[in-house]
């Protein structure tokens, strides 16, 4: 992904809510999702800006940015010589360990990525990510709870979670409208699914936190962040 950086003499109009017409030597930052910011020599604050505009039109000889976004638009032009550059860009996150290429990993919307091969690692819910490594791969260990504490290995195709919670759970509780087993299967995230599908199309999603007792109605009670809870989300019991 790169980010375009502009800087120079431009006048930068804005057309819809916020309709004002402004010329200075200004930089203008375009990010890999089109994002638009115009910023000027005062503060943080950048003076105009569309957010993920549905339309990006930016040609460089002359210098010509053209933002839209239903009834929101921002139009650039230079009114002098202007300097146009590509930077590589990535996530910025917190720092959490080192790839399988030696470049390091920081941990940024809910996935751990690679800042030199652009590898990206997604993470399960509520997971943190280890100081230790996997003795396999050597990549860091990430500790989930899915009715257990596990810790497996942050890439997936080398120690999956799903796994580790079948070995543990799987067909432990029964199906609470036919009686048949509840498997451990992988539909998005991990869920506790009847035996019988299609026939029976039972299932719950495993939260993020331990088996903490049996529920009334005969599932399993888990102790999560937010309390303690039925594996059915909608029980009464």
């Amino acid at each position: 992904m790169s980010t375009r950086v502009i800087a120079g003499d431009c006048t930068v109009r804005s057309g819809g809510r916020r309709e004002t017409t402004r010329r200075g030597r200004v930089v203008v930052v375009v990010k890999p999702d089109d994002t638009v910011l115009v910023h000027d020599a005062d503060g943080y604050q950048p003076v105009a800006w569309l957010t993920r505009p549905a339309e990006l039109t930016l040609t460089t000889d002359p210098l010509w940015l053209v933002a839209v976004d239903g009834d929101e638009s921002l139009h650039v032009t230079a009114e002098d010589e202007v300097t146009v550059a590509e930077h590589e860009t990535t996530d910025a996150g917190v720092p959490v360990g080192e790839c399988h290429c030696g470049g390091p990993l920081v941990r940024a919307g809910g996935a751990v990525s690679c800042l030199d091969c652009g590898e990206r690692f997604p993470l399960p819910g509520g997971a943190s990510v280890r100081e230790s490594t996997c003795d396999d791969c050597g990549l860091p260990r990430i500790r989930v709870e899915r009715g257990e504490t596990f810790e497996v290995c942050l890439d997936y195709d080398c120690e999956s979670l799903l796994s580790a919670v079948e070995t543990r759970f799987d067909r432990e509780w029964d199906c609470p409208e036919c009686g048949g087993a509840l498997e451990i299967l992988r539909r998005g995230g991990l869920i506790a699914g009847c035996e019988g599908y299609p026939d029976c199309e039972t299932g719950f999603a495993l939260p993020d936190g331990s088996v903490a007792g049996d529920c009334d109605c005969g599932l399993p009670r888990f102790e999560t962040d937010a309390g303690e809870r039925c594996l059915d989300s909608g029980c009464d019991a």
